[in-house]
């Protein structure tokens, strides 16, 4: 997945190394609920896994948002 700031500058966004395929999949069905919107998803991540410090949560928060297909 490329994060695209413009059509002719994409760039592949770094995974954080504690980010887990668990952690986005709960973003996913956490954005299909529509419980929340996204921006404020951290915290609902955080909760679900209290392992994650407040920022690590926002970092895979921002992490699944820049990897999340773009529809222009």
């Amino acid at each position: 997945k490329q994060y695209c700031l413009r059509k002719e500058r994409c760039i592949m966004p770094d995974k954080p190394d504690f980010c887990t395929d668990e952690h986005l999949d709960f973003l996913d069905i956490l954005r299909e609920s529509g419980e929340t919107n996204m921006f404020g998803a951290a915290p609902y991540l955080r909760a679900e896994f209290d392992e994650l410090t407040k920022t690590e949560a926002t970092k895979i928060t921002v992490y699944w948002m820049q990897t999340f297909p773009r529809k222009d």
